[in-house]
Protein backbone atom coordinates (compact mmCIF):
# COMPACT_ATOMS: atom_id res chain seq x y z
CA UNK A 1 0.00 0.00 0.00
CA UNK A 2 1.38 3.37 -0.69
CA UNK A 3 2.68 5.87 1.97
CA UNK A 4 1.38 8.99 1.20
CA UNK A 5 -0.80 10.15 -1.76
CA UNK A 6 -1.03 13.41 -3.49
CA UNK A 7 -4.57 14.40 -3.99
CA UNK A 8 -4.24 16.90 -7.58
CA UNK A 9 -7.52 18.63 -7.21
CA UNK A 10 -9.93 20.25 -5.27
CA UNK A 11 -13.76 20.84 -3.81
CA UNK A 12 -15.67 17.79 -3.32
CA UNK A 13 -13.40 15.53 -5.07
CA UNK A 14 -10.73 16.29 -3.44
CA UNK A 15 -12.24 15.48 0.56
CA UNK A 16 -13.96 12.55 -1.20
CA UNK A 17 -9.92 11.05 -2.15
CA UNK A 18 -8.74 12.52 1.18
CA UNK A 19 -11.45 10.94 3.49
CA UNK A 20 -10.56 7.67 1.78
CA UNK A 21 -6.96 7.95 1.95
CA UNK A 22 -7.30 8.41 5.93
CA UNK A 23 -9.79 5.66 6.06
CA UNK A 24 -6.74 3.47 4.67
CA UNK A 25 -4.21 4.83 6.90
CA UNK A 26 -2.33 6.23 3.81
CA UNK A 27 -0.74 10.08 4.65
CA UNK A 28 -2.33 12.94 2.11
CA UNK A 29 -1.02 15.89 0.67
CA UNK A 30 -3.75 19.05 -0.73
CA UNK A 31 -2.45 21.01 -3.80
CA UNK A 32 -4.07 24.21 -4.34
CA UNK A 33 -4.15 27.55 -5.83
CA UNK A 34 -4.13 30.68 -3.44
CA UNK A 35 -7.96 30.90 -4.29
CA UNK A 36 -8.25 27.74 -2.19
CA UNK A 37 -5.99 28.24 0.53
CA UNK A 38 -9.25 27.79 2.82
CA UNK A 39 -10.64 25.01 0.73
CA UNK A 40 -11.60 21.99 3.51
CA UNK A 41 -9.22 19.44 1.80
CA UNK A 42 -6.43 21.93 2.24
CA UNK A 43 -7.74 21.74 6.29
CA UNK A 44 -7.76 18.25 6.82
CA UNK A 45 -4.73 17.04 4.82
CA UNK A 46 -1.82 16.24 6.57
CA UNK A 47 0.09 18.68 4.20
CA UNK A 48 -0.37 21.31 1.54
CA UNK A 49 1.55 22.88 -0.63
CA UNK A 50 0.31 26.23 -3.14
CA UNK A 51 0.77 25.12 -6.63
CA UNK A 52 -0.09 28.67 -7.60
CA UNK A 53 -2.46 31.85 -9.18
CA UNK A 54 -6.34 31.09 -9.19
CA UNK A 55 -6.36 30.46 -13.15
CA UNK A 56 -6.89 26.34 -12.91
CA UNK A 57 -3.44 26.36 -16.02
CA UNK A 58 -1.49 28.09 -13.79
CA UNK A 59 -2.50 25.79 -10.50
CA UNK A 60 -3.83 22.47 -11.21
CA UNK A 61 -3.30 22.03 -14.44
CA UNK A 62 0.50 22.96 -13.90
CA UNK A 63 2.51 19.62 -14.38
CA UNK A 64 5.52 20.99 -13.29
CA UNK A 65 4.36 22.76 -10.11
CA UNK A 66 2.41 19.34 -9.30
CA UNK A 67 5.69 17.38 -9.66
CA UNK A 68 7.57 19.86 -7.57
CA UNK A 69 4.67 19.17 -4.75
CA UNK A 70 5.71 15.45 -5.49
CA UNK A 71 9.35 16.16 -4.63
CA UNK A 72 8.91 18.14 -1.85
CA UNK A 73 6.27 15.92 -0.25
CA UNK A 74 7.96 12.49 -0.89
CA UNK A 75 4.45 11.41 -2.22
CA UNK A 76 4.33 7.86 -4.04
CA UNK A 77 1.02 8.22 -5.67
CA UNK A 78 -1.31 10.65 -6.68
CA UNK A 79 -4.67 10.52 -7.25
CA UNK A 80 -6.48 12.95 -9.93
CA UNK A 81 -9.81 12.82 -8.97
CA UNK A 82 -12.23 13.58 -11.91
CA UNK A 83 -11.87 16.57 -14.49
CA UNK A 84 -8.44 19.10 -14.28
CA UNK A 85 -5.54 16.31 -15.15
CA UNK A 86 -7.30 13.18 -14.93
CA UNK A 87 -7.24 12.00 -18.23
CA UNK A 88 -4.26 13.42 -19.16
CA UNK A 89 -1.55 10.70 -20.79
CA UNK A 90 1.17 13.06 -20.39
CA UNK A 91 0.70 13.43 -16.74
CA UNK A 92 0.33 10.00 -16.27
CA UNK A 93 3.91 9.43 -18.57
CA UNK A 94 5.17 12.25 -16.34
CA UNK A 95 4.55 10.33 -13.00
CA UNK A 96 5.38 6.88 -14.42
CA UNK A 97 8.74 8.05 -15.44
CA UNK A 98 9.39 9.38 -11.73
CA UNK A 99 8.32 6.26 -10.10
CA UNK A 100 5.31 7.91 -8.65
CA UNK A 101 1.97 5.90 -8.95
CA UNK A 102 -1.00 7.21 -10.56
CA UNK A 103 -4.22 5.93 -9.48
CA UNK A 104 -5.71 5.40 -12.31
CA UNK A 105 -5.27 3.32 -15.91
CA UNK A 106 -2.46 3.11 -18.07
CA UNK A 107 -0.87 6.08 -20.14
CA UNK A 108 -1.75 4.05 -23.26
CA UNK A 109 -5.33 3.58 -21.94
CA UNK A 110 -6.14 6.66 -21.10
CA UNK A 111 -5.03 7.71 -25.12
CA UNK A 112 -6.95 5.27 -26.53
CA UNK A 113 -10.42 5.69 -24.92
CA UNK A 114 -9.12 9.57 -25.39
CA UNK A 115 -9.41 9.43 -29.34
CA UNK A 116 -13.08 9.45 -30.05
CA UNK A 117 -12.49 7.75 -33.17
CA UNK A 118 -10.01 4.38 -32.09
CA UNK A 119 -12.22 4.44 -29.12
CA UNK A 120 -14.80 3.60 -31.12
CA UNK A 121 -12.88 0.95 -33.13
CA UNK A 122 -11.71 -0.49 -30.18
CA UNK A 123 -15.27 -0.85 -29.16
CA UNK A 124 -15.91 -2.69 -31.80
CA UNK A 125 -13.12 -5.19 -32.15
CA UNK A 126 -14.48 -6.02 -28.14
CA UNK A 127 -17.82 -7.02 -29.00
CA UNK A 128 -19.47 -3.95 -27.94
CA UNK A 129 -22.11 -2.43 -30.20
CA UNK A 130 -21.56 0.73 -31.70
CA UNK A 131 -23.39 3.82 -33.50
CA UNK A 132 -23.23 3.60 -37.05
CA UNK A 133 -21.01 5.93 -38.38
CA UNK A 134 -17.73 6.48 -39.98
CA UNK A 135 -15.14 4.46 -39.40
CA UNK A 136 -12.64 7.17 -39.14
CA UNK A 137 -12.32 10.80 -39.30
CA UNK A 138 -13.85 12.07 -42.85
CA UNK A 139 -11.42 13.94 -44.55
CA UNK A 140 -13.31 16.62 -46.48
CA UNK A 141 -16.93 17.72 -47.05
CA UNK A 142 -17.27 14.99 -50.14
CA UNK A 143 -16.26 11.98 -47.89
CA UNK A 144 -18.62 13.23 -45.46
CA UNK A 145 -21.53 13.41 -47.87
CA UNK A 146 -21.07 9.78 -48.78
CA UNK A 147 -21.05 8.65 -45.43
CA UNK A 148 -24.38 10.19 -44.69
CA UNK A 149 -25.84 8.87 -47.93
CA UNK A 150 -24.83 5.09 -46.29
CA UNK A 151 -25.99 5.73 -42.80
CA UNK A 152 -28.79 8.26 -43.06
CA UNK A 153 -30.24 11.39 -41.57
CA UNK A 154 -30.45 12.86 -38.89
CA UNK A 155 -26.86 12.58 -38.36
CA UNK A 156 -24.08 13.79 -35.43
CA UNK A 157 -20.96 15.36 -36.25
CA UNK A 158 -18.72 14.98 -33.63
CA UNK A 159 -15.35 16.30 -33.03
CA UNK A 160 -12.96 13.55 -32.72
CA UNK A 161 -11.13 15.18 -29.51
CA UNK A 162 -14.84 16.60 -28.40
CA UNK A 163 -15.79 16.55 -25.13
CA UNK A 164 -18.86 18.63 -23.11
CA UNK A 165 -20.88 18.82 -26.15
CA UNK A 166 -18.11 21.06 -27.98
CA UNK A 167 -18.08 20.26 -31.73
CA UNK A 168 -21.24 18.48 -31.92
CA UNK A 169 -23.43 19.28 -34.55
CA UNK A 170 -26.91 18.11 -35.77
CA UNK A 171 -27.41 17.82 -39.74
CA UNK A 172 -31.11 17.19 -39.96
CA UNK A 173 -30.76 16.81 -44.07
CA UNK A 174 -28.18 16.61 -46.63
CA UNK A 175 -28.63 20.37 -46.98
CA UNK A 176 -28.02 20.86 -42.86
CA UNK A 177 -25.02 18.81 -43.41
CA UNK A 178 -22.31 21.34 -44.81
CA UNK A 179 -22.82 24.37 -42.24
CA UNK A 180 -22.83 21.40 -39.68
CA UNK A 181 -19.27 20.46 -40.98
CA UNK A 182 -18.17 24.16 -40.87
CA UNK A 183 -19.45 25.01 -37.72
CA UNK A 184 -18.15 21.53 -35.77
CA UNK A 185 -14.58 21.88 -37.18
CA UNK A 186 -14.12 25.99 -36.09
CA UNK A 187 -15.33 24.87 -32.38
CA UNK A 188 -13.54 21.86 -32.79
CA UNK A 189 -10.23 23.79 -33.42
CA UNK A 190 -10.54 26.09 -31.15
CA UNK A 191 -11.46 23.58 -28.23
CA UNK A 192 -9.35 21.39 -28.56
CA UNK A 193 -6.55 22.17 -31.28
CA UNK A 194 -7.61 19.42 -33.37
CA UNK A 195 -10.34 19.42 -36.08
CA UNK A 196 -11.03 15.81 -36.99
CA UNK A 197 -14.70 15.31 -37.29
CA UNK A 198 -16.51 11.78 -37.83
CA UNK A 199 -20.34 10.99 -38.69
CA UNK A 200 -22.42 8.71 -36.66
CA UNK A 201 -26.30 7.59 -36.70
CA UNK A 202 -28.22 10.91 -34.44
CA UNK A 203 -30.62 8.99 -32.25
CA UNK A 204 -33.79 10.89 -31.95
CA UNK A 205 -35.16 9.88 -27.95
CA UNK A 206 -32.28 8.10 -26.31
CA UNK A 207 -31.32 7.09 -22.80
CA UNK A 208 -27.77 8.01 -21.66
CA UNK A 209 -26.79 4.56 -20.06
CA UNK A 210 -23.47 4.17 -18.54
CA UNK A 211 -21.89 0.63 -17.31
CA UNK A 212 -19.59 1.83 -14.26
CA UNK A 213 -16.93 -1.37 -14.77
CA UNK A 214 -13.21 -2.09 -12.80
CA UNK A 215 -10.08 -3.68 -13.84
CA UNK A 216 -7.31 -4.87 -12.37
CA UNK A 217 -4.91 -4.73 -15.27
CA UNK A 218 -4.50 -8.75 -14.64
CA UNK A 219 -6.99 -10.20 -16.82
CA UNK A 220 -9.62 -9.68 -14.57
CA UNK A 221 -12.68 -7.21 -14.79
CA UNK A 222 -16.55 -6.42 -13.39
CA UNK A 223 -19.08 -4.13 -13.62
CA UNK A 224 -21.05 -2.42 -10.99
CA UNK A 225 -24.86 -1.82 -13.53
CA UNK A 226 -25.47 1.09 -14.67
CA UNK A 227 -26.07 4.45 -13.87
CA UNK A 228 -28.96 6.51 -16.33
CA UNK A 229 -27.36 10.34 -17.08
CA UNK A 230 -30.20 11.09 -19.44
CA UNK A 231 -31.23 14.21 -17.47
CA UNK A 232 -29.10 16.96 -18.85
CA UNK A 233 -28.36 20.59 -19.96
CA UNK A 234 -26.09 21.78 -22.78
CA UNK A 235 -24.53 18.12 -22.44
CA UNK A 236 -24.15 18.49 -18.87
CA UNK A 237 -25.42 16.00 -16.68
CA UNK A 238 -27.36 17.26 -13.99
CA UNK A 239 -29.76 13.97 -12.61
CA UNK A 240 -27.82 10.96 -11.99
CA UNK A 241 -29.52 7.66 -10.49
CA UNK A 242 -29.15 3.76 -10.50
CA UNK A 243 -30.46 1.63 -11.68
CA UNK A 244 -31.73 2.57 -14.82
CA UNK A 245 -35.93 3.48 -15.04
CA UNK A 246 -35.90 2.90 -18.69
CA UNK A 247 -33.75 -0.74 -18.50
CA UNK A 248 -35.15 -4.13 -17.42
CA UNK A 249 -32.72 -6.78 -15.88
CA UNK A 250 -32.29 -9.07 -18.49
CA UNK A 251 -30.81 -5.95 -20.91
CA UNK A 252 -28.66 -4.99 -17.66
CA UNK A 253 -27.17 -8.27 -17.34
CA UNK A 254 -25.83 -9.07 -21.12
CA UNK A 255 -24.41 -5.16 -21.62
CA UNK A 256 -22.91 -5.98 -18.32
CA UNK A 257 -21.28 -8.79 -18.81
CA UNK A 258 -20.15 -7.96 -22.00
CA UNK A 259 -18.57 -4.56 -21.15
CA UNK A 260 -16.96 -6.33 -18.22
CA UNK A 261 -15.36 -9.42 -20.88
CA UNK A 262 -14.37 -6.36 -23.25
CA UNK A 263 -12.07 -4.36 -19.90
CA UNK A 264 -10.83 -8.05 -19.06
CA UNK A 265 -9.87 -8.85 -22.70
CA UNK A 266 -8.47 -5.19 -22.72
CA UNK A 267 -5.92 -5.49 -19.73
CA UNK A 268 -7.44 -2.10 -18.08
CA UNK A 269 -6.74 -0.78 -14.90
CA UNK A 270 -9.03 1.10 -12.12
CA UNK A 271 -12.17 2.15 -12.36
CA UNK A 272 -13.81 3.77 -15.54
CA UNK A 273 -17.11 4.41 -17.69
CA UNK A 274 -18.88 3.04 -20.56
CA UNK A 275 -21.13 4.86 -21.67
CA UNK A 276 -24.07 4.32 -23.99
CA UNK A 277 -27.04 5.80 -25.80
CA UNK A 278 -29.91 3.62 -25.31
CA UNK A 279 -32.99 3.17 -27.46
CA UNK A 280 -35.70 0.62 -28.09
CA UNK A 281 -33.68 -2.04 -26.53
CA UNK A 282 -30.63 -1.06 -28.10
CA UNK A 283 -27.39 -0.08 -26.88
CA UNK A 284 -24.37 2.56 -28.62
CA UNK A 285 -21.07 2.47 -27.31
CA UNK A 286 -20.64 7.09 -27.30
CA UNK A 287 -17.16 6.80 -25.01
CA UNK A 288 -15.19 5.42 -22.15
CA UNK A 289 -14.09 7.58 -19.23
CA UNK A 290 -11.07 6.19 -18.24
CA UNK A 291 -11.48 8.06 -14.73
CA UNK A 292 -13.73 7.83 -11.34
CA UNK A 293 -16.88 9.76 -12.29
CA UNK A 294 -18.80 12.80 -10.81
CA UNK A 295 -22.23 10.72 -10.16
CA UNK A 296 -19.61 7.34 -8.63
CA UNK A 297 -21.90 7.33 -5.50
CA UNK A 298 -25.22 6.21 -6.89
CA UNK A 299 -23.31 3.06 -8.17
CA UNK A 300 -21.58 3.25 -3.93
CA UNK A 301 -25.28 3.40 -2.62
CA UNK A 302 -26.78 0.50 -4.31
CA UNK A 303 -23.53 -2.07 -4.39
CA UNK A 304 -21.98 -0.82 -1.07
CA UNK A 305 -18.18 -0.77 -3.26
CA UNK A 306 -15.96 2.29 -1.89
CA UNK A 307 -14.91 3.16 -5.40
CA UNK A 308 -11.92 5.26 -3.87
CA UNK A 309 -10.94 2.65 -2.05
CA UNK A 310 -10.72 0.23 -4.91
CA UNK A 311 -8.79 2.34 -6.57
CA UNK A 312 -6.18 2.79 -4.33
CA UNK A 313 -6.00 -0.95 -3.58
CA UNK A 314 -5.63 -1.85 -7.76
CA UNK A 315 -3.06 0.93 -7.88
CA UNK A 316 -0.96 -0.25 -5.50
CA UNK A 317 -1.10 -3.58 -6.96
CA UNK A 318 -3.60 -5.47 -5.34
CA UNK A 319 -6.13 -7.12 -6.45
CA UNK A 320 -10.32 -6.69 -7.60
CA UNK A 321 -11.89 -6.96 -3.64
CA UNK A 322 -14.88 -8.33 -5.23
CA UNK A 323 -16.10 -11.09 -8.08
CA UNK A 324 -18.52 -10.49 -9.93
CA UNK A 325 -20.74 -12.78 -8.35
CA UNK A 326 -20.21 -10.83 -5.44
CA UNK A 327 -21.52 -7.76 -6.65
CA UNK A 328 -25.47 -7.30 -5.72
CA UNK A 329 -27.19 -4.38 -6.98
CA UNK A 330 -29.63 -3.26 -4.34
CA UNK A 331 -31.86 -0.55 -3.85
CA UNK A 332 -31.84 2.69 -5.40
CA UNK A 333 -30.41 5.84 -5.26
CA UNK A 334 -30.77 9.45 -7.10
CA UNK A 335 -27.35 11.89 -6.98
CA UNK A 336 -28.45 15.66 -8.16
CA UNK A 337 -25.33 17.89 -8.47
CA UNK A 338 -25.95 21.35 -6.80
CA UNK A 339 -24.53 23.96 -8.69
CA UNK A 340 -23.56 27.43 -7.41
CA UNK A 341 -25.91 28.86 -10.22
CA UNK A 342 -29.22 30.85 -10.81
CA UNK A 343 -32.04 28.13 -11.20
CA UNK A 344 -33.40 30.04 -14.09
CA UNK A 345 -30.81 31.53 -15.94
CA UNK A 346 -27.62 29.64 -15.15
CA UNK A 347 -25.72 32.32 -14.59
CA UNK A 348 -22.82 31.24 -11.77
CA UNK A 349 -23.22 32.61 -8.51
CA UNK A 350 -19.80 32.91 -6.31
CA UNK A 351 -19.86 34.53 -3.22
CA UNK A 352 -19.74 33.72 0.54
CA UNK A 353 -21.94 31.33 2.45
CA UNK A 354 -23.79 33.09 5.17
CA UNK A 355 -25.44 30.34 6.37
CA UNK A 356 -25.02 26.39 5.38
CA UNK A 357 -27.21 23.48 6.60
CA UNK A 358 -26.58 20.10 4.51
CA UNK A 359 -29.66 17.59 4.55
CA UNK A 360 -29.11 14.53 6.94
CA UNK A 361 -31.26 11.59 8.11
CA UNK A 362 -31.28 7.69 6.99
CA UNK A 363 -30.20 7.30 3.59
CA UNK A 364 -29.03 10.52 2.66
CA UNK A 365 -25.59 11.70 2.26
CA UNK A 366 -23.73 15.29 1.45
CA UNK A 367 -20.41 15.58 -0.97
CA UNK A 368 -19.50 18.38 -0.41
CA UNK A 369 -16.31 20.87 0.82
CA UNK A 370 -18.35 23.80 1.78
CA UNK A 371 -18.65 25.21 5.30
CA UNK A 372 -20.55 28.50 6.72
CA UNK A 373 -17.97 31.07 5.75
CA UNK A 374 -16.47 29.66 3.02
CA UNK A 375 -15.79 32.40 -0.08
CA UNK A 376 -16.72 30.10 -3.58
CA UNK A 377 -14.69 31.22 -6.02
CA UNK A 378 -15.39 32.45 -9.35
CA UNK A 379 -12.13 30.83 -11.46
CA UNK A 380 -13.43 26.81 -11.19
CA UNK A 381 -16.76 24.58 -12.17
CA UNK A 382 -19.71 25.88 -10.61
CA UNK A 383 -20.04 22.51 -8.61
CA UNK A 384 -20.29 22.83 -4.98
CA UNK A 385 -22.00 19.47 -3.88
CA UNK A 386 -23.56 16.52 -4.08
CA UNK A 387 -27.04 15.33 -2.73
CA UNK A 388 -26.83 11.57 -3.06
CA UNK A 389 -30.10 9.42 -1.52
CA UNK A 390 -30.89 6.43 -1.36
CA UNK A 391 -34.28 3.79 -1.18
CA UNK A 392 -35.32 0.29 -0.97
CA UNK A 393 -37.62 1.09 -3.87
CA UNK A 394 -37.20 4.24 -6.67
CA UNK A 395 -40.77 5.55 -5.08
CA UNK A 396 -38.74 5.91 -1.46
CA UNK A 397 -36.15 7.40 -3.02
CA UNK A 398 -37.90 10.35 -4.81
CA UNK A 399 -39.54 11.01 -1.30
CA UNK A 400 -36.60 11.04 0.39
CA UNK A 401 -35.16 13.28 -2.18
CA UNK A 402 -37.70 15.52 -1.67
CA UNK A 403 -37.76 15.39 2.02
CA UNK A 404 -33.76 16.13 1.60
CA UNK A 405 -33.58 19.23 -0.58
CA UNK A 406 -36.10 20.65 1.80
CA UNK A 407 -33.69 20.54 4.89
CA UNK A 408 -30.94 21.97 2.52
CA UNK A 409 -29.73 25.38 2.98
CA UNK A 410 -27.36 27.54 1.29
CA UNK A 411 -27.38 30.80 2.03
CA UNK A 412 -25.74 33.83 0.49
CA UNK A 413 -25.36 32.47 -3.16
CA UNK A 414 -28.00 30.77 -5.82
CA UNK A 415 -28.20 27.44 -6.53
CA UNK A 416 -29.81 24.50 -8.60
CA UNK A 417 -31.82 23.31 -5.51
CA UNK A 418 -35.04 25.42 -6.64
CA UNK A 419 -34.50 23.36 -9.65
CA UNK A 420 -34.52 19.75 -8.50
CA UNK A 421 -37.53 20.81 -6.32
CA UNK A 422 -39.35 21.76 -9.21
CA UNK A 423 -38.45 18.28 -11.21
CA UNK A 424 -39.75 16.31 -8.67
CA UNK A 425 -43.25 17.71 -9.15
CA UNK A 426 -43.32 16.81 -12.84
CA UNK A 427 -44.95 13.27 -13.33
CA UNK A 428 -42.68 12.00 -16.26
CA UNK A 429 -39.50 12.35 -13.82
CA UNK A 430 -41.94 10.51 -11.05
CA UNK A 431 -42.61 7.74 -13.62
CA UNK A 432 -38.71 7.72 -15.21
CA UNK A 433 -40.08 8.77 -18.41
CA UNK A 434 -37.18 10.91 -19.43
CA UNK A 435 -34.61 10.94 -22.10
CA UNK A 436 -31.43 13.49 -23.22
CA UNK A 437 -33.69 15.36 -24.40
CA UNK A 438 -36.15 15.93 -21.89
CA UNK A 439 -34.64 18.04 -19.84
CA UNK A 440 -34.03 20.69 -22.35
CA UNK A 441 -37.37 20.89 -24.07
CA UNK A 442 -38.25 21.36 -20.29
CA UNK A 443 -36.28 24.00 -19.43
CA UNK A 444 -37.71 25.94 -23.03
CA UNK A 445 -41.19 25.82 -22.21
CA UNK A 446 -40.43 27.57 -18.98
Amino acid sequence: MFDKILIANRGEIALRVLRACKELGIATVAVHSTADADAMHVRLADESVCIGPPPARDSYLNIPALMSACEITGADAVHPGYGFLSENARFADILRDHDITFIGPSPEHIRLMGDKIEAKRTAKRLGIPVVPGSDGAVTDDDEAKRVAAEVGYPLLVKASAGGGGRGMKVAMTPDALPQALSTARAEAKAAFGDDALYIERYLEKPRHIEIQIFGDGKGAGVHLGERDCSLQRRHQKVWEEATSPGINAREREEIGTRVAEAVAELGYSGAGTIEFLYERGEFFFIEMNTRLQVEHPVTEMITGIDLVNEQIRVASGGELSVKQSDIVLSGHSIECRINAEDPQTFQPSPGELTYYYPPGGPGVRVDSALYQGYRIPPYYDSLIGKLIVYGKTRNECLMRLRRALSEYVVDGISTTIPLFQRLLGEQDIVDGQYDIHWLERYLADG
